[in-house]
C-alpha cells in the first residue's frame, strides 16, 4: 500500500509540474494593452490597442440612460492592470474593463447619448463615437444610418403592410428580401422618410395607404421609387416618438405617442424599460439574451433547448420590447420570478405548467381537511355561504369557490359560516371574506320636481239692440219729461234702464227689449265680465236703442314645488310615497260591483351605484299624480312621470327631465260686412285671447353618506 500511495503521489507532482510549465490557454494570450482617445474631425475615436490582432469585429451595445457604449471581447484579458481608465476628453468620461472568464467587456462612460462604428487595424480597435439620434433629428432632416448597404445589386422589397400595436403604437412592417439591404431614417418636418438603399419598388407596392381609422399617430404611408433606393413616407400627428428595429428580414418602424417620462419603470402594459441600441449579425440567441441579462441586472436562467442564431438592428428601443421582440422571433416565453427570468420555448413551459398544476391537484385530493369558522359583520352568512358553492348567480347557478371535499354550514342566529376545506383554501376564503364582509356605503337621493303655470286672457264683447213701448204695450216710462235733455240713460244692463236725469226728477222701469246682435264677452277662469250699457230714447220716451259693452282681462300664476328624498344603501332600491287613493267602481267576472282603488301620489324610487371613482349610477323612477277633473266614471288623474338611468358626480345636481307646453288662442266672432268696417266694426264683433304656458323640471341630487356614518 505505501508503494502504491508514492507512485500516486510522483504522478500528481508531475502532473502539476506539467499544468505550471505549459503555455497559457490561447484566449488568455490575447490582452488588451493600452486605451487612448483623440478628436478627428469632431468625432471621438477610442483606440484600443491589444496584444494580438482581432480575428472580426467585436459585437457590443449603446444604451441611453445612462449613456455608455459596451464592447465585448471574447478570449483578450485585461493587460493593463486597473479596472478602468480616465479619458476626460469630447464626449468621453471614462473607460471600465470588467473581465469575467473568457471575456473582457469595455464600458464607454459618455457624457451624451452617441453611436459607434468599430473598425480593426491589426492589433488596435477603433472605435468611432458618432452623434446621438436626438441631435442628428435636431440639426435638421439629417437622415440617421439605421443599416448599411452590403448589398452589391438592386434588390426588391416584398411587402409593405401596417398593423397597430401596443397602447395603440402604429406599426410599419416592410419585408425585405434579405438582411443585407441599406436603411437610412430621417425625420423632415413632421413626416418620417424611410431609404432602402440599393431596392427597387414593384408597382402592386407604390402607393399611399390612408390608416387614419387605425386610431394611431400614423395617418398616412406613401411608397415611391428615387432612383435606385425606395423612398417611403410615414405621416404621423400630434406628439410622437418612433423607434426601428430589424429581425433577420423583417424591418419594423413604430411610432407611437409621446409619454411624459418614456424611460420611466412603471406598471401597467406596455414597454417603459431603458432604451438601447443593438446591433448583431447571425448571433446565437444565448448570446443574445446574455446581453440582454447583463443590461438589466436580471438573472437570466436558459433552456438547454433555446439554440440557434438571429440577425437583429435596434435603434433605441427600450430593453422590456427588445427582450420581447427576440423572443417571438425564436417563438420562446419567459417566465418572471423575483429578479429571475427563465427562458424556453413556449412548449416547454406550458407542458411544466401543466405538470405543476396536475401535482397541485393531486396534492389537493390527499391533503387532510380542517373546519374553521368565520364571523360575519356585515354581511349575511346564508348569500355569503350560497356564494361559497356557486348558488349566488342570478340563474341559480355559479362558479363554486370550495373544492369538491369542501363544504359549508351557515348559521343565522349569529351570523357565523362553518367552513370545512383544504388550509390553503380556507385562507383564500379568509382573504376573500375580509373584501365583501364590509360596511356598505349609503347614499341620500333628493328629487326636486317643479311645476309652473303662466296664464293671460283677455276677451271683448258688445249687445246693440232696440226697444218699443208702443208695439210691446207696455205704456210709457214715467217720471221721465220730454225734453231735449232727457233722451240718455246710463246703467249695467239696458233691461232696466238706469238712472235718467233731468228737471223731473229720475225713475226706472223694467222694458221689453229686442236685439240685433248679441257678441258679448266669454267668461275666463270662472269668472264673469264686466258690463257697461248706454241707452238712447227720443222725446215720448216709448224708443230705445240700446248698446251693451263687457270686457274681461284675467293674469295668473302659479308654482308647485314637490321635494321627496330618501336614503339607501349601495345597490339597493328605495321607494318613498305619498298621495290619496281614488276609489272607483269595478266590475267583477261574475257581474258584480266592487270598490277598488287607484293611487295619485309624488313617488321616488331609486336604485343607486356608487362607482370606484365616487360618482353615481341611478335607476330613478320619479312620478307626480294628482287629481283631476270628474268625469262620468269617476275623478280622473293628472299624471307626470319619468323613468331614466343618469351618472351623477357625489353632490352634483343634474336635470332628468322637463315638459314645456304652451297654447295659445285667439277668437273672432263678428257679423259679416259690419264687423270689418273700421273702428265702428268693434261694436258688432267679439275677440277673445287667451295664452297659457306650463312647464314641469325635475331635479336629481345624490349624496355619498361617508363611511363612518354608515359603520354606525
Amino acid at each position: 500500500m505505501q508503494k502504491s500511495q508514492v507512485l500516486i503521489s510522483l504522478r500528481a507532482a508531475a502532473l502539476a509540474c506539467a499544468v505550471l510549465l505549459s503555455p497559457l490557454p490561447s484566449w488568455a494570450q490575447n490582452s488588451v494593452r493600452s486605451i487612448q482617445s483623440s478628436q478627428q474631425f469632431g468625432a471621438d475615436v477610442v483606440r484600443v490597442e491589444l496584444a494580438e490582432p482581432l480575428a472580426t469585429v467585436p459585437n457590443g451595445f449603446a444604451i441611453q440612460a445612462p449613456p455608455r457604449i459596451a464592447i465585448d471581447l471574447p478570449g483578450v484579458a485585461n493587460g493593463i492592470g486597473r479596472p478602468n481608465v480616465d479619458l476626460n476628453q469630447g464626449n468621453l468620461r471614462s473607460v471600465n474593463i470588467a473581465q469575467s472568464g473568457e471575456r473582457t467587456r469595455l464600458v464607454l462612460n459618455l457624457k451624451q447619448a452617441a453611436s459607434y462604428r468599430a473598425q480593426v487595424q491589426g492589433k488596435v480597435l477603433l472605435l468611432v463615437l458618432d452623434k446621438s439620434a436626438e441631435a442628428a433629428a435636431a440639426k435638421g432632416g439629417e437622415p440617421l444610418h439605421f443599416a448599411e448597404s452590403l448589398n452589391r445589386d438592386t434588390v426588391a422589397l416584398r411587402d409593405i403592410d401596417f398593423r397597430r400595436g401596443q397602447e395603440g403604437a402604429g406599426r410599419v412592417v416592410v419585408d425585405l428580401p434579405n438582411n443585407q439591404v441599406g436603411v437610412d431614417i430621417s425625420q423632415q418636418g413632421q413626416s418620417l422618410v424611410v431609404e432602402f438603399l440599393r431596392s427597387s419598388l414593384p408597382e402592386k407596392l407604390r402607393r399611399r395607404l390612408d390608416v387614419s381609422d387605425f386610431g394611431t399617430p400614423v395617418q398616412n404611408i406613401s411608397a415611391s421609387q428615387s432612383g435606385d433606393r425606395v423612398r417611403m413616407v410615414v405621416e404621423p400627428r400630434g406628439n410622437w416618438e418612433h423607434s426601428a428595429y430589424q429581425s433577420d428580414n423583417q424591418f419594423v418602424l413604430e411610432v407611437r405617442t409621446r409619454k411624459e417620462d418614456p424611460n420611466k419603470l412603471v406598471q401597467g402594459s406596455g414597454y417603459n424599460g431603458e432604451k438601447l441600441s443593438l446591433n448583431f449579425q447571425n448571433i446565437e440567441v444565448r448570446s443574445l439574451l446574455q446581453v440582454i441579462a447583463d443590461f438589466t441586472n436580471f438573472n437570466v436562467v436558459t433552456s438547454d433547448s433555446v439554440t440557434g442564431n438571429v440577425t437583429l438592428r435596434l435603434k433605441d428601443v427600450p430593453w422590456d420590447q427588445a427582450l420581447d421582440i427576440i423572443l417571438q422571433a425564436k417563438n420562446l416565453g419567459v417566465r418572471k420570478s423575483g429578479n429571475v427570468l427563465w427562458i424556453a420555448p413556449k412548449d416547454e413551459i406550458a407542458a411544466k405548467e401543466k405538470l405543476e398544476l396536475e401535482s397541485q391537484a393531486q396534492l389537493a385530493a390527499l391533503e387532510p381537511v380542517r373546519t374553521q369558522s368565520f364571523q360575519l359583520n356585515y354581511s349575511k352568512a346564508e348569500q355569503v355561504a350560497k356564494g361559497l358553492v356557486g348558488e349566488g348567480g342570478g340563474d341559480g347557478a355559479g362558479a363554486r369557490i370550495l373544492t369538491n371535499r369542501g363544504s359549508v354550514i351557515a348559521e343565522t342566529r349569529t351570523n357565523q359560516l362553518f367552513i370545512t376545506d383544504i388550509p390553503s383554501k380556507l385562507e383564500e376564503i379568509q382573504r376573500l371574506i375580509s373584501k365583501i364582509d364590509i360596511p356598505v356605503r349609503q347614499v341620500l337621493i333628493e328629487a326636486r320636481i317643479v311645476e309652473a303655470n303662466d296664464s293671460f286672457g283677455r276677451s271683448l264683447g258688445v249687445k246693440l239692440g232696440a226697444t218699443d213701448l208702443k208695439q210691446a204695450n207696455t205704456g210709457t216710462l214715467t217720471g221721465y219729461p220730454v225734453g231735449e235733455g232727457n233722451r240718455v240713460a246710463l246703467g249695467a244692463n239696458y233691461g232696466a234702464v238706469g238712472i235718467a236725469t233731468g228737471q223731473g226728477g229720475s225713475s226706472s222701469t223694467t222694458t221689453g227689449d229686442a236685439q240685433f246682435f248679441t257678441l258679448p264677452a266669454v267668461g275666463l277662469g270662472g269668472y264673469n265680465p264686466a258690463t257697461f250699457a248706454l241707452s238712447l230714447f227720443n222725446a215720448s220716451a216709448q224708443r230705445f236703442l240700446n248698446l251693451e259693452l263687457s270686457a274681461l282681462e284675467a293674469d295668473g300664476k302659479g308654482k308647485i314645488v314637490s321635494s321627496p328624498r330618501v336614503i339607501t344603501a349601495d345597490q339597493v332600491k328605495a321607494l318613498i310615497e305619498q298621495g290619496t287613493e281614488l276609489p272607483y267602481q269595478a266590475a267583477t267576472s261574475s257581474g258584480a260591483t266592487q270598490v277598488q282603488f287607484k293611487k295619485a301620489n309624488l313617488k321616488l324610487e331609486v336604485v343607486p351605484q356608487i362607482t370606484p371613482e365616487g360618482n353615481v349610477i341611478m335607476d330613478v323612477d320619479v312620478n307626480k299624480d294628482s287629481v283631476g277633473q270628474q268625469t262620468a266614471a269617476g275623478f280622473a288623474i293628472d299624471t307626470k312621470h319619468v323613468k331614466t338611468q343618469v351618472l351623477v358626480e357625489n353632490g352634483g345636481t343634474v336635470v332628468i327631465g322637463g315638459i314645456f307646453t304652451m297654447e295659445e288662442r285667439n277668437t273672432e266672432t263678428k257679423v259679416p260686412l259690419l264687423g270689418d268696417i273700421p273702428a265702428l266694426g268693434y261694436l258688432f264683433k267679439t275677440r277673445t285671447r287667451s295664452s297659457e304656458k306650463k312647464e314641469l323640471l325635475i331635479f336629481i341630487t345624490p349624496k355619498i353618506v361617508s363611511e363612518r356614518t354608515a359603520a354606525r
